[in-house]
């Protein structure tokens, strides 16, 4: 795909975290940014970061969980921005806490905002994206859409299914010879703000996994599989490659290794936040999270890994020459 410069660009879940961080830096490309979320205050606050940027944002505020919503949106947003070329799903919900701790209606819930919220963005963007035959859907996914660990078995559950649901709308575009591609960012642990306003039932704070992204290394994967869709799946992090070789290698160590550390590693030994959910109703009415958590000190604003995954042709290539030539200099040595 070419540059996002004045393309319409749809962004669910744009208002915190890895949404904002992504408006961003679609605003320094240039992009029509439509955002998509709940929270009134954030969705504004989004929108003038990506005019600040150098974009243009404009607030379709939507429940994702709600496909006439979603599609009521996606309509308007064609209407006011023009037609849409890229659509990309990052908005969630979940639930910190063991799976027996966790309500039938909360379970629901989150599978409905989390997986439900990805099935529609794609429905409604293939809706408009297939009859023109173009166009790109990015689904931003985790280590966790292929590695579960405790106290997450909602959110996992929601990324698993959402694995296995792009996968099979890949297939079908390949084979119809679509021109519309899908793919997947597998972020690492990123430092957001879902560790301050998701409900959690935990009886410390919770955290990231270590170690610890920052949501704008996130943001420009995201960006950049936008702009280079062809790639049925991108992985951020190092952390990332690790956990999903070592699942593919040996899963089973992989659970006894989780069993012993995962609990204790997602938490700090502070208090839980209270009083703060956004599983029933957004966080941020009336205050702007942004795209920060609180674990910034603790948080890296690099991927070596990221940029040898968008650079791997060229690395492989390079590679290869430097084996040609360190064997024809082995031959010249042996003469």
């Amino acid at each position: 795909m070419a540059s996002l410069r004045g393309r319409v660009v749809v962004v669910t879940g744009a208002s915190g975290g890895v949404g904002r961080a992504v408006v961003r830096e679609l605003g320094k490309q240039g992009a029509k940014v439509a955002l998509l979320a709940r929270g009134t205050t954030g969705l504004g606050a989004a929108a003038v970061d990506v005019g600040a940027a150098g974009g243009v944002g404009q607030v379709y505020e939507t429940d994702m969980a709600d496909y006439e919503q979603v599609r009521a949106a996606a309509e308007r947003i064609e209407t006011e921005m023009g037609p849409i070329s890229v659509w990309i799903n990052t908005a969630f919900s979940t639930v910190f806490a063991r799976f027996t701790d966790i309500a039938p209606e909360e379970y629901e819930r989150t599978t409905q905002v989390t997986y439900l919220g990805y099935v529609w963005g794609t429905k409604v963007a293939l809706d408009l994206m297939g009859p023109r035959n173009q166009g790109a859907i990015v689904q931003v996914g985790s280590a966790l859409a292929q590695r579960s660990i405790p106290l997450q078995s909602a959110y996992c559950g929601a990324k698993h299914a959402i694995q296995g649901f792009t996968e099979s709308v890949r297939t079908e575009l390949l084979a119809d010879r679509s021109n519309v591609r899908i793919t997947v960012v597998q972020l690492p642990a990123v430092n957001t703000p879902q560790f301050e306003w998701v409900l959690s039932k935990l009886r410390k704070h919770p955290q990231p996994v270590p170690p610890i992204y920052q949501p704008e290394v996130a943001a420009r994967a995201v960006v950049f599989a936008a702009e280079h869709p062809e790639r049925k799946e991108y992985w951020v992090g190092g952390m990332t490659a690790a956990t999903l070789m070592a699942q593919r290698v040996a899963p089973a160590l992989v659970d006894r290794y989780l069993a012993r550390t995962g609990v204790q590693s997602q938490q700090t030994d502070e208090k839980p936040p209270s009083g703060v959910s956004n599983l029933w109703e957004p966080a941020d009415d009336d205050t702007d999270y942004g795209a920060h958590g609180t674990f910034d000190r603790r948080s890296t604003t690099r991927s070596p890994q990221l940029w040898l995954s968008q650079h791997r042709r060229p690395v492989l290539m390079g590679l290869a020459g430097g084996a040609v030539a360190a064997g024809a200099l082995t031959l010249l040595r042996r003469r």
